[in-house]
């Protein structure tokens, strides 16, 4: 459904993207990955978003230690994903991310939509980013960027049985920002959005999917 382009970020590093939907789409948004690259499943949520009506778009966050990073949902595959992630300068992925905002924005509103790495990606966003709303799945690494507050609209979504995110983590982010939405969802662990990884809640999924929209709706005017 989509295509892969090439973007260039600010300081001149060029990554590649995968986009999909309609250009005169009155919306747009910027998806970002998990520790798993870009992979079958990431580029499936860009199609979804298509298929809502906006113009959206997956930036390679990884092309800046390795190029082509595409796992699966394995022990091996997320040990992979650890060894690249842990290359990566946390203060440098808005200037990526940035590239994807400005590829789609052609004179409209934006907002980052991230997942599990991609979460803590997603809040740096809202704080250094022009955007106009974000949301967070299970990002376990906002609570390092506590002092980076949003300046958009943003929401945030954990698992109430997410190992990986301890829950006076999820404690400490609320009370850092009582203003923003955060749901928890029963029964729903990490990564309980992926239709293909074995953590999959379909009803979590459905029902943040749901607040995502209207939270999108509302903001991208």
């Amino acid at each position: 459904m989509g295509e892969l382009i090439d973007l260039t970020a600010d300081d001149g590093h060029k990554l590649s993207a995968y986009v999909a939907g309609s250009p005169d789409a009155p919306s747009s948004v910027v998806i970002i990955q998990e520790v798993f690259g870009v992979n079958s499943h990431i580029r499936s949520v860009v199609d979804l978003y298509a298929d809502l009506g906006f113009l959206a778009i997956a930036p390679a966050m990884f092309d800046r230690a390795e190029r082509g990073v595409e796992l699966e949902y394995t022990e091996e595959g997320m040990a992979a994903g650890f060894a690249v992630r842990d290359q990566i300068n946390w203060l440098v992925t808005p200037r990526d991310i940035g590239a994807a905002v400005e590829h789609v924005r052609r004179d409209r509103p934006v907002a980052v939509i991230g997942y599990c790495w991609g979460g803590g990606a997603a809040w740096l966003a809202a704080s250094e980013l022009n955007i106009d709303a974000a949301v967070s799945y299970y990002g376990g690494q906002i609570k390092m960027f506590l002092d980076h507050k949003p300046r958009c609209p943003t929401l945030l979504h954990f698992g109430e049985t997410d190992h990986t995110i301890p829950p006076e983590d999820v404690k400490l982010i609320h009370e850092a920002y009582p203003e923003i939405p955060l749901y928890m969802y029963e029964d729903a662990g990490h990564g309980f959005n992926c239709d293909i990884r074995a953590s999959y809640n379909p009803q979590a999924s459905a029902v943040a999917l749901a607040r995502t929209k209207a939270f999108l709706s509302e903001h991208l005017r």
